[in-house]
């Protein structure tokens, strides 16, 4: 099996989940180059029409 890189774009869906609330999954390739763990907080922030994802920090 081939090792695949990652690119910077990625298309993915919004999913809606309860009443409230929408999920967005993120690419495997993209949490790995990160080093993100499961259970860890981000920050999310708005900046005009972008989303800005970043690892949270105190």
């Amino acid at each position: 099996m081939s090792k695949r890189t990652v690119g910077n774009t990625r298309t993915h869906k919004i999913i809606k989940v309860g009443g409230k609330s929408y999920t967005l999954t993120l690419p495997v390739e993209f949490v790995r180059y990160l080093k993100w763990q499961e259970g860890q907080k981000l920050t999310i922030t708005l900046e005009g029409k972008r989303l800005i994802v970043e690892d949270w920090s105190k």
